[in-house]
């Protein structure tokens, strides 16, 4: 069995950075804990655990004065509510998802309606809605976009200002389809349409790495954590192209998909911390 590894994959700069600053706080300040995990990886989130750094769920859970904000950045109305909490906030907020806030803020200031092409439930964008003030709306479908923004329902046959902005972990090729559909909705008069591209460009060439590999490739492994959107994106570029496993680990390797399989293609999403890609490979080769 040959196995290659896809020429970009893997920890990217964002998340190098997350991890840096927040080692470098532990040294410090001691302990310290994340709003949420510091990116969707479970090793990643375990190794950073054994040097003190602790991920809650809400900001009710904080137990101590040090507070970080992971890579996925947040909204200014929970900024706010940390500071009047008096706790010190790390911001380890990714320098791409910024370009996007700061994108986002600015359309809503000079009187554009926001549409984020992403996943609403995601960190993610969930901070970027906020940026917005009130002003945003998100989803992956134009329907949903429609019929559940009561902003654009009231404004449907009037003249509207659209600002189209894009979760940066998604896919180019998608974000530029959505758009072209939301153009066309019927009742949407657009008078003015502004789009700003704030898509990762690290996360797309890991997307065209994994395409190009999984052309040559009988199947195709995406190691990274379940819950992560951009590894997802991997998932999506390359199986519909041959057959694509997502995995966090060796352990949920089946060696039913390997058999019959010469050439085996790797990925990994941007959270995905090279021990574990390691951890795979060493699985099949021992597999073969």
């Amino acid at each position: 069995m040959e196995i290659e590894r896809a020429e970009e994959l893997g920890l990217c700069f964002g998340v190098k950075r997350a991890v840096r600053l927040l080692k470098e706080a532990t040294n410090e300040y001691g302990k310290i804990e994340t709003l949420g995990p510091v990116a969707h990886n479970r090793q990643l989130v375990q190794e950073l655990a054994k040097v003190g750094i602790r991920p809650v769920g809400e900001l009710g859970q904080v137990q101590g004065k040090i507070l970080a904000i992971t890579a996925h950045g947040a909204s200014p109305v929970l900024l706010s509510e940390i500071e009047t909490r008096c706790i010190h906030i790390i911001d380890t907020t990714c320098p791409v998802v910024r370009k996007a806030q700061n994108a986002v803020k600015k359309l809503a200031e000079v009187g554009f309606d926001v549409i984020i092409f992403g996943e609403a439930e995601h960190p993610e964008v969930k901070g970027l809605l906020g940026w917005a003030n009130g002003k945003g709306v998100a989803a992956l479908d134009v329907k949903q976009i429609v019929t559940c923004s009561s902003s654009l329902r009231v404004k449907q046959n009037k003249l509207l200002r659209l600002g189209i902005v894009s979760q940066t972990t998604q896919n180019q090729a998608a974000f530029v389809q959505f758009i072209a559909q939301l153009i066309a909705t019927p009742h949407l008069k657009v008078a003015e349409l502004r789009i700003i591209d704030t898509l990762c460009q690290i996360t797309q060439g890991r997307q065209e790495a994994a395409t190009e590999l999984a052309r040559k490739s009988q199947l195709m492994l995406v190691v990274g954590g379940h819950d992560s959107a951009n590894t997802r994106r991997l998932v999506e570029a390359s199986s519909h192209i041959v057959e694509t496993h997502l995995v966090e680990g060796a352990s949920e390797v089946h060696s039913s998909w390997l058999i019959g399989k010469r050439y085996v293609g790797i990925t990994a999403g941007t959270s995905t911390p090279s021990e574990a890609v390691e951890e795979v490979i060493a699985k099949l080769k021992s597999s073969v």
